[in-house]
């Protein structure tokens, strides 16, 4: 990837209002953000990393994980697993949902998204933690 690639990949960021990219391309891992209303880019690449050995024990742990279904982040912003400080969350470890039920909201740019399952099956693990940050397509929920 050479210097005029990049620049390219800034234009249409700021074109788009696209605020975080991140691409693997052989070897070379770049991500690019949007700081700010200054509208300053800041790029971080490294070279790929090998992937940790799985153990033999840890095997069949990462079998499991593998047939669980992601309910992942569809924006960038902060994640709260109930309405209010006070309420119950909108889901719980064991609790089955359909492709509608909410799990959780997404507060970006002071809107709060009610995010839906939009997968059916049962809660297997609450990945995301009330009150932080989340990321576009981090995994928030796994699914059964």
């Amino acid at each position: 990837m050479d210097i005029k690639e990049i620049r390219a990949l800034i234009d249409l960021m700021k074109k788009t209002g696209l605020a975080v990219f991140k691409m693997e391309k052989e070897g070379l891992k770049i991500t690019l953000e949007m700081a700010g209303a200054n509208s300053v880019i800041q790029t971080y690449a490294s070279a790929p990393v090998a992937a940790p050995a799985v153990p033999p024990a840890a095997a069949p742990a990462a079998a499991a994980l593998s047939n669980l279904k992601e309910i992942v982040s569809p924006m960038v912003g902060t994640f709260y697993s109930s309405s209010s400080p006070e309420a119950a969350p909108y889901v719980e470890v064991g609790q089955t949902v359909t492709p509608e039920t909410v799990v959780c909201i997404i507060e970006a740019m002071k809107v709060m998204n009610e995010i839906k399952a939009e997968v059916a099956g049962v809660i297997a693990e609450v990945a995301a933690d009330n009150g932080k940050p989340v990321q576009f397509g981090q995994a928030l929920f796994r699914v059964k």
